[in-house]
């Protein structure tokens, strides 16, 4: 998947192990993998079928999926295809989805 982050700030911690360790302490090795799960999977299809317990968000947080990370953290994203792939009862397309934003590494419980 073709990947894109919020803001400059995030994209420069996340493309880096050095500060992913120096930010995220505990969750820094799990956001490794999830961050090279992302890379690899062709779609959300798949990226949805490995390791993380990757899902939607509902509420405030509706359209955003997360994973999860050390507890209670999680790496926060959202579909970023334009236009967003949707079925006739204008359901996310998971198959067709080929890119994410990634939002932030937060708490959000």
């Amino acid at each position: 998947m073709e990947i894109f982050y919020k803001t400059k700030k995030l994209a420069k911690v996340l493309n880096s192990s050095k500060l992913i360790d120096k930010n995220y302490g505990a969750s820094a090795n799990k956001l490794k993998i999830r961050l090279d799960d992302m890379a690899m999977a062709d779609n959300l299809e798949i990226l949805m079928g490995l390791p993380g317990r990757h899902h939607p968000l509902t509420g405030d947080r509706k359209g955003q999926f997360a994973c999860d990370l050390e507890h209670p953290f999680r790496l926060i994203y959202e579909p970023a295809n334009e236009p967003l792939p949707t079925d006739e009862n204008n359901s996310l397309i998971y198959s067709e989805v080929t890119i994410v934003e990634i939002i932030e590494v937060k708490d959000y419980h």
